[in-house]
């Protein structure tokens, strides 16, 4: 049996913020989100996330989680009243896993980016050498500050120096500890009552229990960005530059051209087809798809939407939205959703589109205004067409039936429902439903007032 313990209960005083600091997100999932992530190729008896610091946020977000997913295991969740170190953390665990007899993986909450058969590689090399502890290591190119990590010619651990305790030789060593941890968890309870707070910080420290164990394995991290923690705004950007390298490094290798990776930013939630094509400036957020074919961008947001076969969409921003195959959309669109866009569609220039439906080969071409619609099939909204779906209370519904042409500058004053077959005439405020094929006029009569012209004003000035 394998249980595992993540550590989620500090504030993370250096990332300046209310929220805790395993909630910041990065790529489209919270910090300790990742680490969870991070478990999926280990087959684990119990989950324990120990939380502390607004930890009601912590249970909360991540409750919300399994609940959206009932396919995710459930979690358990330990209170940490004082924050007084890592010792503490597990000591507090001490009740919980009474009477447990296997093992016990630790991972912090702030350490997103270890990958699977990281962790996996951990137990195996744990239960094959039948330790009581193994410690994850990692080879940094510039270890200045962390604890360095001694062991003999086996991989047994002979001890764990601090920096600042170091020797000029002892130095030069780049291994340190990763601070993933691995334990006999019946061996580990019997040494957590003897950790002490005699130290600077008057906290109580995992790395002490591995004194009181005997012997002790060490594993080496293959790459060594896995075990880099976040502690503050910078050193998270770092880590989503890195998470997207691999992402971006993945739909490549799939099949998806990015014309300028370095301009992109893809979402770990994303899912992308072979052939799609990302122009730069583009960014795609949240449970998005897109399918083969597509191109988006240039300069284009795409969030928790679904993308058809051979959409393009150029400058344009797209949320909870639905968009079939064959549509062009954009330059300069905005879905705000939900928005159903049928096939071969044309949405064009400065054209916004709310709560919505639009059926297949219907065409707004340009600057108009689309909110609480239902739009049938072949239909052509002319250019400057308004929906009025706003009484000043609340919002109402326009209908349009199929292969209705509305005119330029028309406004739909909603309830209302326009029939198939329909035309509507340039200018018009349309106020009443219109049955099918007809057409529809609301505007003024003309007038025309001769002699009122340019002409006729400057000789009235000039003789005056």
């Amino acid at each position: 049996m394998v249980a595992v313990a993540i550590l989620a209960a500090g504030k993370g005083t250096r990332m300046k913020s209310d929220l805790p600091k395993v909630l910041h997100q990065m790529g489209g999932r919270s910090l300790v989100e990742w680490v969870l992530n991070s478990l999926s190729e280990l087959h684990l008896s119990r989950r324990l996330v120990i939380i502390g610091y607004r930890g009601n946020l912590v249970k909360e977000a991540l409750t919300t989680l399994s609940n959206d997913d009932p396919a995710l295991p459930e979690l358990e969740f330990v209170e940490q009243p004082e924050q007084l170190g890592t010792g503490h953390a597990i000591q507090q665990l001490l009740p919980h896993l009474q009477g447990f007899q296997g093992d016990l993986l630790i991972l912090n909450g702030d350490v997103p980016l270890l990958r699977p058969e990281t962790l996996k590689l951990l137990l195996k090399t744990h239960r094959e050498h039948q330790v009581p502890a193994t410690i994850l290591t990692a080879h940094m190119p510039n270890p200045k500050g962390y604890g360095r990590v001694f062991c003999n010619g086996q991989n047994i651990l002979q001890q764990i120096v601090e920096d600042r305790d170091c020797s000029p030789a002892q130095k030069q060593n780049r291994r340190i500890n990763a601070g993933v941890y691995c334990f006999r968890w019946p061996d580990l309870a019997k040494v957590l009552p003897k950790l002490t707070s005699d130290n600077e910080q008057r906290e109580y420290y995992l790395t002490d229990a591995v004194n009181f164990l005997d012997p002790v394995m060490i594993m080496d991290v293959e790459d060594y960005q896995e075990i880099l923690g976040i502690n503050d705004r910078k050193q998270l950007a770092a880590a989503y530059d890195i998470l997207q390298t691999r992402i971006k490094d993945q739909w490549m290798t799939a099949g998806v051209t990015l014309i300028d990776p370095d301009s992109t930013t893809i979402d770990d939630t994303v899912q992308l087809e072979p052939d799609v094509v990302i122009e730069p400036q583009t960014h795609l957020r949240g449970k998005t798809l897109i399918r083969s074919g597509s191109r988006i961008g240039p300069g284009s947001l795409i969030e928790n939407s679904q993308i058809g076969k051979q959409v393009t969409v150029l400058y344009s921003v797209i949320t909870n939205s639905t968009i079939a195959d064959g549509s062009q959309i954009g330059p300069y669109a905005h879905f705000r959703g939900p928005v159903a866009v049928g096939s071969h569609c044309r949405i064009g220039s400065f054209v916004e589109i709310k709560n919505s439906t639009l059926g297949d080969k219907t065409n707004v071409a340009h600057l108009s205004y689309i909110g609480d619609a239902t739009i049938g099939n072949q239909v052509n909204v002319g250019g400057g067409t308004i929906t009025a779906n706003y009484d000043g209370f609340k919002k109402h519904r326009t209908i349009i039936g199929d292969r209705t042409k509305t005119g330029v500058n028309n406004s739909l004053v909603a309830p209302i429902t326009i029939g198939e077959d329909v035309i509507i005439g340039a200018g018009s405020t349309i106020t009443e439903d219109v049955p099918d094929d007809c057409l529809a006029l609301g505007r003024a009569r003309q007038v025309i007032k001769p002699e009122r012209g340019v002409k006729s004003r400057l000789k009235k000035s000039s003789d005056a």
